[in-house]
């Protein structure tokens, strides 16, 4: 990432600094997650979603462009259940190549650092298409099920059977 590659706020005097913020952003207000959908389209019967994703008021709306400039994708939308905004990365390859390198440059200091190197994990077996096996899917499965300790995710909770 270069610096011409987004819009440098005045506050931030250092390129460097918006990398430290982002990531100390993500640490309070991003999620990494992994949800999992029935699906017909599917051959093993479930679609796998990693996401990533900041919810801010609409007030501070300016951080999520921040982030959508910098890390070049994502989309920013409405969020139905609280009616906040929302920026999400769901696209594998934009997770692995924009997002993962960052966190792994510039780590985030909580506990969330752990979720994030699972959620790293599941994202690069995705790209390498083992989530279409049998033993790849159960391994994503058994990750995102402790990525997704505290969510109240109906599929996580019940045994799912491939």
């Amino acid at each position: 990432m270069t610096e011409d590659s987004y819009n440098m706020p005045e506050f931030f005097p250092e390129k460097q600094d918006i990398d430290q913020y982002l990531s100390g952003y993500a640490d309070g207000e991003g999620c990494f997650c992994v949800s999992l959908n029935k699906s017909k389209r599917h051959k093993i019967g479930w679609e796998i979603r990693p996401s990533f994703s900041i919810s801010q008021n609409r007030d501070r709306a300016s951080v999520l462009e921040l982030f959508k400039t910098y890390f070049r994708c994502g989309t920013i939308r409405p969020d139905r259940s609280d009616y906040t905004l929302k920026y999400e990365v769901r696209a594998i390859d934009e997770l692995v190549e924009n997002i993962l390198p960052h966190f792994e440059k510039y780590p985030l200091l909580s506990s969330k650092q752990h979720e994030f190197e699972r959620f790293a994990e599941v994202c690069r077996m995705i790209r390498c298409r083992k989530h279409l096996t049998k033993d790849g899917f159960q391994k994503i499965l058994s990750i995102a099920k402790s990525i997704n300790r505290s969510g109240n995710k109906k599929y996580l909770r019940e045994k799912i059977k491939i």
